[in-house]
């Protein structure tokens, strides 16, 4: 490092600072180049030099971008004393300007025969020179902008994650969803079952929480007037991380007045089968070695008879008697906590369900779901599902509760049990439900799972550019 910044030094004393420039003419992308290629037609564009070919006076040498790559050449009669010998102080990992002319050399390969180049930022470090020869994975988390720069795959994993989400957003206008945004500072942490993030409101000196889930918030658009809505959002859960979980991730939700969790199954479904026949042109993809295959109808699971085959559990059986019967069943001394109960029946379907097909599971008891409408069969039981793909849950979906009444008796016994919660009510929620919201699905879609499924990625951190990570102690 110490002699690219003495090479630095004598390049902006020889030519000038590439740090002085605050723009530069790339007309087009390296993989619009390559795609709308003509012989002799003049390019500018720029990218990373990331390999160098030197034979005598000329050079080979390749640049790359978030597209892709395309070869240069440049020749010492051609581009001239001052240019030739400027391109000699370039390392790899260069941000450099390319101006020129293409051609095909003799094996056919597209090419800038170059006419001037431009140092337009230098790399004070060396890139590594075989990025899959590395064995320290983190460092590819840690360090994402250097994953980004070596390994091609990162960044067409990352550019179809950009597409995905492209097309979750048309999917939804098609559907006459309107894109909203709700708060990321919550006064009370609701809509969820988990651990939130505390922080603090200096001007109005009050604790606040990141969001959990916006989900009433959204409910209160549906009372103002809104029919169908969605938003891509950041949530929080300030609890574990793990291949299927990060602190921080991306969820869709979306609401649709007048219609019941069956439609959900039915636009989840047609969602993600549209997605996998847009990046894979078949409704059948691999994961982690496994064929999926998402051809509908897929298949539908009661997890009241499941628990009730493997456990003798009833449908009326309460929270407590269920904390009960599951601690002697998994041997453990000390009573399960909601969000702990939730996870070990996600656990249970997660074990038993990998399959070649994704599985709605239906039929969640009441207690678990205080923000789900009963089944007029079956009020021990709410109309809910949870969309499990690849050993993961992915969505989870319900007709939304609408009384006022029964949303504050289910708020008022959650906030007994809720470790999270703190006992505290939104009573503001209750309120406008006073004010009658539509009877309404609503449906949740982690955006980080879906990716990882999609793309074949054994781990979310695989699909988020920053993943959180434990700091290390460095300048």
């Amino acid at each position: 490092m110490e002699e690219k910044i003495k090479k630095l030094e004598e390049f902006r004393q020889r030519y000038y600072n590439p740090y002085s420039f605050t723009s530069f003419s790339k007309d087009s992308s390296l993989a619009e180049i390559k795609k709308e290629f003509s012989p002799q037609r003049a390019v500018s564009t720029a990218g990373r030099l990331i390999s160098l070919r030197e034979h005598g006076k000329s050079a080979f040498f390749d640049i790359a971008d978030a597209t892709g790559k395309i070869q240069c050449y440049i020749k010492y009669n051609l581009a001239g004393q001052e240019q030739f010998e400027l391109f000699s102080q370039l390392d790899l990992g260069d941000i450099v300007g390319v101006e020129g002319n293409l051609f095909l050399t003799h094996s056919g390969e597209k090419t800038i025969l170059t006419k001037k180049i431009t140092l337009l930022s230098k790399c004070l470090h060396t890139l590594p020179e075989k990025w899959h020869g590395l064995k320290d994975v983190e460092l590819r988390y840690r360090e994402r902008y250097l994953d980004l720069i070596a390994n091609v795959q990162s960044t067409e994993i990352f550019s179809k994650r950009v597409e995905i989400v492209k097309r979750i957003r048309e999917f939804f206008e098609k559907e006459g969803f309107l894109e909203v945004e709700t708060p990321m500072l919550h006064s009370l942490a609701g809509g969820a079952t988990g651990r939130p993030f505390v922080t603090h409101h200096n001007a109005l000196n009050i604790d606040l929480y990141l969001r959990i889930a916006p989900e009433l918030y959204l409910k209160r658009i549906l009372v103002g007037g809104f029919d169908r809505i969605y938003e891509i959002n950041r949530s929080f859960r300030n609890e574990g991380i793990s291949v299927k979980h990060n602190p921080e991730f991306t969820m869709l939700e979306a609401y649709a007045c007048y219609q019941d969790y069956t439609y959900m199954m039915k636009l989840t479904q047609d969602l993600i089968c549209r997605l996998a026949e847009a990046m894979y042109g078949s409704l059948e993809i691999e994961y982690g070695g496994k064929r999926i295959d998402f051809k509908p109808p897929w298949r539908r699971i009661s997890l009241a008879n499941l628990l009730k085959e493997e456990f003798g559990l009833g449908y009326s059986v309460t929270e407590e008697e269920f904390v009960k019967k599951m601690s002697q069943e998994i041997e453990i001394k000390e009573g399960l906590s909601r969000s702990q109960i939730i996870n070990l029946i996600e656990d249970l379907i997660e074990s038993r369900f990998f399959g070649e097909q994704p599985v709605f599971v239906t039929d969640f008891y009441t207690w678990m779901s205080p923000l789900a409408k009963r089944k007029k069969e079956e009020p021990n039981l709410v109309e809910r599902f949870e969309l499990f793909c690849a050993g993961m849950e992915l969505a989870n979906a319900y007709s939304e509760l609408n009384d006022p009444q029964e949303q504050r008796k289910r708020f008022l016994e959650k906030a007994k049990s809720d470790e999270y919660s703190e006992g505290k009510i939104d009573y503001d929620f209750l309120k406008a439900l006073e004010y009658a919201m539509p009877p309404a699905a609503g449906l949740g879609i982690g955006i980080d799972r879906l990716c990882m499924v999609l793309l074949n990625q054994p781990s979310i951190k695989d699909v988020i550019f920053f993943p959180l990570l434990k700091p290390k102690n460095e300048t």
